[in-house]
């Protein structure tokens, strides 16, 4: 390439016509194009000029391998020779250091596939800045050691309290008047696991309700709403495999986990993707933990309404009631459940709470309660859809005393416990301006 021609020839082989390169110097990446075989650069564009600090005669006719740092030689060098098997335009990447002055480089990830152009092989090589993605890292290393310590904390309290509930169980065989300690230690471990209050944003209806199916062991379901900012609150709501302290001390790691995701990342497909990291990296060499979980974030707007964007790993899809009494499931299904594979698919939605509008989200206890003797569960025929489509239009409150009053005629059907929580979009007439979320457990209800 040389003067104002835009166009290099390798051999006989036109490389780029002017349009080419007019639309490749005006890429947000820097690009250059190299010979596979002696790793001569025969095209640059600006954006890499410009990153560089350099002069396209200062780039081009050199080795592609030069104009890194020395620490990054090996690297690009790798990047050049790839060659796959099958698929020739699979590109590569790595970390390298641009240089962008005699003493000075800049931290980039590079990018590499190969290429035949009129029968001659090429090499296309990216690089864009790594600052920002080095700086998310960073951001969630620090997040998941925050998340292990407080599960280190947790671990150890939990192991304590697993000393005294064997001592109590022991001490309950041989007289049942020291049944009742068991009961209350069982009871304030799994306070410990729920929030002591909602916090609902402001106009917006917020109602939780968690029914424990044993009064001797520890659940693993849990459910939690916080704010992100001034505008945007998240919730979430799941079940752990499993009971006991190994269930409680999951269900702690896991609530540590998504509150410390949510701050740095808003997108819940992500929020579930680093809890699902969380989870593989924790218990890797132990027994496995997993958990379904729904997350979103809402949004309230003036008019009254709530934009909501929630994303399901391996749970039941939520309910949307809306306030023309239609009730239908909000369609998350095929999400994968959470700390089982390396690379889970999640599934997420976008829906918007008009006002009288309810989402309603429950956990398996609820819908695989049994209804009889045989295999026969409470929702097996869409029960609980058409339980849903009955109480529409409702409101948050109303809706989970409805479930909560379902629950009791299942009685002892309900072998798993069962956690609810509701959000709703009151009517503007009724609207007040500072939402009181109802958080409850068991036969108790408390007004915050």
């Amino acid at each position: 390439m040389s003067g104002d021609d835009d166009t290099a020839r390798v051999g006989s082989v036109e490389l780029w016509n002017l349009s080419v390169s007019a639309f490749l110097d005006t890429a947000p990446v820097g690009y250059l194009a190299v010979e596979a075989t002696g790793r001569r650069v025969v095209y640059v564009n600006d954006t890499w000029c410009r990153v560089a600090g350099s002069d396209r005669s200062e780039v081009l006719g050199r080795d592609a391998v030069s104009l890194f740092g020395p620490a990054s030689a090996a690297t690009i060098a790798a990047l050049l020779a790839y060659s796959p098997d099958a698929d020739t335009s699979s590109p590569v990447g790595a970390s390298a250091d641009l240089r962008t002055g005699p003493t000075t480089v800049l931290a980039v990830l590079a990018t590499a596939n190969r290429i035949n152009v009129g029968g001659t092989d090429l090499i296309q090589l990216t690089v864009q800045n790594a600052a920002a993605q080095q700086l998310r890292e960073r951001r969630l290393t620090v997040a998941r050691n925050e998340a292990v310590s407080a599960h280190a904390d947790v671990t150890r309290a939990l192991s304590r309290s697993q000393d005294a509930l064997g001592v109590s169980e022991d001490a309950r065989k041989s007289a049942e008047a020291e049944r009742s300690e068991v009961q209350l230690l069982a009871s304030t471990l799994q306070r410990t696991l729920l929030p002591p209050i909602l916090s609902a944003p402001p106009g917006i209806d917020v109602s939780a309700f968690y029914h424990h199916a044993s009064t001797e062991d520890v659940g693993g379901d849990f459910y939690d709403v916080f704010p992100l900012d001034a505008g945007t609150w998240a919730f979430f709501l799941g079940d752990v495999s499993g009971k006991g302290a190994g269930a409680a001390a999951v269900t702690s790691l896991t609530r540590y986990a998504i509150r410390a995701a949510a701050v740095f990342d808003r997108d819940p497909i992500a929020v579930l993707t680093n809890l699902n990291s969380v989870l593989l990296q924790e218990f890797r060499d132990g027994s496995p933990r997993f958990c379904t979980v729904i997350y979103g974030t809402m949004t309230p707007s003036d008019d009254g309404s709530v934009a909501v964007t929630l994303a399901s790993g391996g749970h039941p899809p939520a309910l949307h009631l809306r306030g023309d009494g239609e009730a239908e499931y909000v369609d998350t299904l095929g999400g994968q459940l959470v700390g089982i594979l390396d690379e889970p698919r999640f599934r997420s939605r976008s829906l918007v709470l008009d006002a009288g509008h309810v989402l309603l989200m429950y956990t398996d206890g609820l819908t695989e309660a049994r209804t009889g003797s045989g295999r026969a569960r409470y929702d097996d025929d869409g029960a609980l859809e058409a339980f849903a489509r009955s109480a529409a239009p409702t409101t948050a409150a109303a809706i989970i005393d409805r479930t909560r009053a379902l629950l009791d005629t299942l009685g002892p059907g309900v072998e798993d416990d069962v956690a609810l929580l509701a959000l709703g979009a009151p009517h503007r007439t009724t609207q007040k301006t500072t939402a009181e979320p109802r958080h409850t457990h068991g036969d108790r209800t408390e007004e915050e």
